[in-house]
């Protein structure tokens, strides 16, 4: 059992270097504890010479496996499955000629009306849907339902675009498969829902209000001669909120400029 860190100053001996190195993992390493609270070990010298911040207990928190939360399940179906040819084939040559196989209508209709329920919403995804970014993200994480259906080969069949309620490309190439994009979808918009992480995690995240994330700095304080930006450092938080506002801004300007246009 781990004890409490405010339970261990009576405990310290030696000097801050010692103590750091024997208790420091402490401080570092979240734990899953239902019934219990991280404090920090509360010490003006240790504070100053390691600069933590003075309300380091918020930066950790009690959390349990996704799984035990129930926040989102995510299920795959293989329509070769719903295929009522006697080979279970899902594609077949494009009429009028050309290249590669097209996926037929039949299974993929099956497949989704038998999963499709009122609080469904279908997701075609395909290279000339509309571009996926962070702000999409955000409305289809408050959807209930989301039915994702993944293209392969050549292309499908134009009347299973009737199915769905949007279209969307995850950008301006082609992949092998739709499969790809919809796992970077379905980790997006996971990682948006309640209870999987912090929200102030994601809210500063690069596309939120469309400016790029702020540069962001660990230890060691100076490595090959690089140094952090000693207001990091300074324990003021609204000199560091300015910085990062204007480091954000500043990135943006010069990587992304077509973001402030927006």
């Amino acid at each position: 059992k781990i004890k409490r860190l405010n339970s261990l100053q009576e405990e310290l001996s030696g000097s801050v270097k010692e103590n750091l190195d024997k208790y420091g993992w402490l401080l570092r390493k979240p734990y899953k504890f239902k019934s219990q609270k991280f404090y920090r070990w509360d010490e003006d010298e240790f504070m100053s010479k390691y600069h933590f911040d003075e309300n380091a207990e918020n930066m950790y928190e009690e959390f349990e496996d996704e799984e035990e939360k129930d926040i989102v399940k995510i299920n795959i179906h293989d329509f070769r499955k719903f295929s009522k040819d006697p080979h279970n084939k899902v594609d077949y040559p494009p009429f009028g000629g050309g290249d590669g196989m097209v996926l037929m209508p039949q299974p993929i209709f099956d497949c989704v009306l038998s999963l499709k329920t009122d609080e469904s919403y279908v997701i075609l995804l395909t290279p000339d849907g509309e571009v996926y970014n962070q702000k999409k993200a955000y409305q289809l994480s408050k959807k209930k339902h989301l039915i994702l259906i993944c293209g392969h080969y050549e292309g499908f069949d134009e009347r299973i675009r009737t199915l769905a309620d949007i279209e969307l490309s995850i950008g301006d190439y082609i992949l092998t498969g739709g499969e790809y994009a919809a796992m970077i979808i379905a980790d997006s918009i996971t990682r948006l829902l309640p209870g999987t992480i912090k929200s102030s995690s994601h809210e500063n995240d690069s596309f939120n209000n469309n400016l790029l994330d702020y540069p962001n700095y660990t230890k060691p304080r100076v490595y090959n001669g690089m140094e952090v930006p000693e207001v990091l450092l300074s324990g003021n938080h609204k000199k560091i909120a300015e910085y990062r506002k204007e480091e954000s801004l500043r990135r943006t300007k010069a990587r992304r400029p077509d973001l402030l246009e927006r």
